[in-house]
């Protein structure tokens, strides 16, 4: 009996440090409000993790959209739009200069520095300048830049159409214009009227002639004639006598 109470206290006293390490277990183990608060701390950080890729779709969704409707733009269309804008501004501008009472041409170069004004006028000459007649392809551009400068848009029914179609206004590669436009009886008496103007000044047009039809001819092609008068203008002076001595087959 003696050997069976002592085996017991040993047995008790080897358990006593393993009931010691579960009792430490069970304080580091998290309480259940602490582990919900922490789940429902990673649930709201995958919430806004969600709404951010969302967020990030959506509007890479709206990127290609806007690419593709720009794509489909005409090549100057960024142009195009830029000079309308300026123009309403300009019309804009005249008429608070015309409810001023003040002159809208004296309000815009007070703004202009004489540096921009001075390139402008350079620019100016260097724009569209009359070479002569090469060939009717630059003839017929420079009457097309020269008409085109002419036109003065209506910027009022520019307005209305654009309040009336919106974004149809502005065609793309896949808009149908064909039959969709009506000129305005005002439009065909301007076209009209400009048209006659045109075939007036075109039957008092005299072409200039680029050579004399009773000068000696003295070349083989335009090009040697070309070079014939730059000869003869920097050394005519020099070589009258020879040019009249040979005439005259009176030459040494």
């Amino acid at each position: 009996m003696a050997e069976v109470a002592a085996a017991a206290e040993a047995r008790g006293c080897s358990e006593a440090p393993d009931g010691g390490s579960s009792g430490s277990e069970d304080e580091a183990r998290p309480s259940p409000a602490a582990a919900a608060q922490k789940r429902e701390r990673w649930l709201r950080k995958f919430r806004e993790l969600h709404m951010k890729r969302n967020e990030a779709r959506k509007l890479n969704h709206q990127e290609v959209v806007e690419e593709d409707k720009r794509l489909k733009l005409p090549p100057n269309w960024e142009a195009k739009k830029a000079r309308l804008e300026w123009e309403l501004k300009v019309e804009e501008k005249k008429k608070e200069c015309a409810a001023r009472g003040e002159d809208y041409e004296r309000v815009k170069l007070l703004e202009i520095s004489a540096e921009d004004a001075e390139r402008w006028e350079r620019k100016k000459k260097r724009k569209n300048p009359d070479l002569g007649f090469s060939d009717y392809a630059a003839a017929q551009l420079r009457q097309y830049q020269r008409l085109t400068r002419q036109i003065k848009p209506d910027l009022e029914q520019y307005e209305k159409l654009k309040e009336q179609y919106g974004e149809a206004l502005y065609p793309t590669s896949d808009s149908l214009l064909h039959g969709t436009h009506v000129p305005t009886k005002e439009g065909i008496d301007r076209m009209v009227a400009d048209l006659e103007k045109q075939i007036e000044k075109r039957e008092k047009y005299s072409r200039r002639r680029p050579y004399n039809d009773d000068a000696d001819i003295d070349y083989i092609n335009e090009r040697n004639a070309k070079f014939n008068k730059k000869a003869e203008r920097f050394y005519g002076k020099y070589t009258a006598e020879i040019k009249q001595n040979l005439e005259r087959g009176t030459a040494v």
